[in-house]
């Protein structure tokens, strides 16, 4: 199987590339996150491959990072997402963010993608809370999750005034971390590093 190919970018599509590898030209599908870590670029570009062998032919999946890689392995693991959904979920979605996402039971955020509607958000959210922590660290402070209490409070505040669920849980995790707060003034410090 293909792990890694290096090569020169044959043509860049919406949601594939085909890579020049000494004369043989593979098509990768790709998130458009990796598309557009790729578009521009001169010279060789190194992509990890996950290969996927179906009864009547092989695809090939690239990505620009291993985290973006072990992730989609972790998405197309879900029942119901198959590797199409998983690279639109990374399309909308970076490693982190979906971690972030998931900690905060953000279905709405994960339904954005194509083809994912609010179920399949539920199912996905279900099953990765414990194993995508290892693989891809959030993009927020480490903060433990916002589970109850004043935390779940605030980010419900926060959220009421418009802003994501991910976005709300990243702030008041951020401010948790740096000090005891009571609910106000944690809304506070949650909304100036919302502002920044």
């Amino acid at each position: 199987m293909i792990g890694r190919l290096t090569g020169r970018l044959d043509v860049v599509a919406d949601d594939r590339v085909i890579l020049d590898v000494q004369g043989v030209g593979y098509r990768l599908a790709c998130s458009a996150r990796t598309i557009g870590a790729l578009a521009g670029q001169k010279g060789d570009v190194r992509l990890l491959v996950e290969t996927i062998i179906r009864d009547d032919r092989i695809v090939l999946y690239g990505f620009a990072d291993a985290a973006e890689q072990a992730t989609f392995t972790m998405l197309t693991a879900v029942q119901g997402v198959g590797p199409r959904g998983a690279l639109a979920i990374l399309s909308v979605l970076g490693p982190s963010e979906l971690v972030d996402a998931v900690r905060a039971h953000d279905r709405r955020a994960i339904a954005r993608a194509s083809g994912v509607g609010q179920k399949l958000a539920t199912r996905i959210i279900t099953e990765l809370a414990d194993r995508l922590e290892g693989v891809v660290p959030p993009s927020g402070t480490g903060a433990e999750t916002a589970a109850g209490g004043v935390e779940s409070d605030a980010i419900a505040a926060l959220v009421n005034l418009g802003y994501t669920r991910s976005e709300a849980w990243r702030a008041v995790s951020s401010v948790r971390q740096a000090a005891e707060t009571g609910l106000d003034a944690l809304i506070r410090a949650s909304l100036k590093e919302l502002a920044q």
